[in-house]
């Protein structure tokens, strides 16, 4: 392969091939699914992925499964050939770039959904989300069987619903969560920050700033009610014009607390404009 070109796949037998040649030879693979519109956070997890696998495939597929009535589908950010190049000065072997029809065929119906966890905080505020994200990765691990695939925290809840996925169906894959990647003043980098207006973009490092905060009171012994009604206030006046959820939750189920009383997690999803940003941190 020339320096600076990537190969790209389209079909599922195409990619069933090349792996199935890489995995004959002896070389371990490493995943990483994503949307495009690729940016460091991404790019971290191919570093991560190029770190520990002889070869790492990327996947670029805008997943219809995964958005509501309504949400950004069609306007979601899109440039392939910028991606594919970039993903070539850094390392990944292989894009899988499907069509909509590769992935879901004329007659295509199952679907996978994850009760419970996939029903809470982002599962709630948009239904059938992670019944499209779970059929879709599932898809994708059977396709091209890694060893180990990667994902970043930054959306912890869907980090949280594949390891679920993978652990009650059995699928023999790793999954690996890498740490969120972040502007100089807290932003955590997102395909949707194109979305943000000059104004907008300057009000939007608040959300990180304000999980902090409340992770300090709820570490200082603060009631959850009292504390997250208090942070809600203070994204409201900072100019966010929707707040979907303001969460303490267990690190792994995502069960509701009342206090701080071991590991725990913050999960926020807020509006600015036409903009929704998600965040979270670890505390406890």
């Amino acid at each position: 392969m020339a320096e600076g070109r990537i190969e790209i796949l389209r079909t599922v037998a195409d990619l069933r091939r090349r792996l199935g040649a890489w995995r004959e030879a002896g070389e371990s693979i490493g995943l990483v699914p994503t949307m495009g519109a690729l940016h460091d956070g991404h790019f971290s997890l191919l570093a991560r992925s190029v770190k520990e696998n002889a070869r790492s495939c990327v996947t670029l597929f805008v997943n219809p499964k995964q958005f509501g009535e309504g949400e950004d589908f069609g306007v979601y950010p899109r440039d392939e050939a910028g991606d594919s190049q970039m993903l070539a000065e850094r390392g990944a072997d292989l894009l899988f770039a499907p069509a909509v029809d590769e992935i879901y065929p004329p007659g295509f119906t199952t679907s996978v959904s994850v009760p419970g966890i996939g029903e809470r905080l982002e599962g709630a505020s948009r239904p059938g989300f992670f019944s499209g994200v779970a059929t879709v990765v599932t898809k994708l691990f059977l396709q091209a069987q890694p060893d180990k695939a990667y994902f970043g925290e930054k959306d912890y809840q869907q980090l949280c619903v594949i390891r679920r996925v993978v652990r009650d169906l059995d699928i023999p894959v790793g999954i690996v969560g890498c740490p969120i990647i972040r502007e100089a003043d807290g932003l955590a980098l997102s395909s949707r920050n194109a979305y943000l207006d000059a104004g907008e973009r300057a009000i939007a490092p608040v959300l990180h700033a304000t999980l902090v905060s409340l992770g300090e009171s709820l570490k200082g012994g603060a009631r959850a009610g009292a504390a997250i009604a208090e942070a809600t206030e203070a994204l409201n006046r900072a100019g966010f014009t929707g707040i979907d959820y303001l969460a303490l939750r267990t690190p792994e189920d995502l069960e509701p607390l009342e206090a701080l009383d071991g590991p725990a997690r913050l999960l926020a999803a807020a509006w600015l404009g036409r903009t929704r940003l998600i965040d979270n941190i670890g505390i406890g």
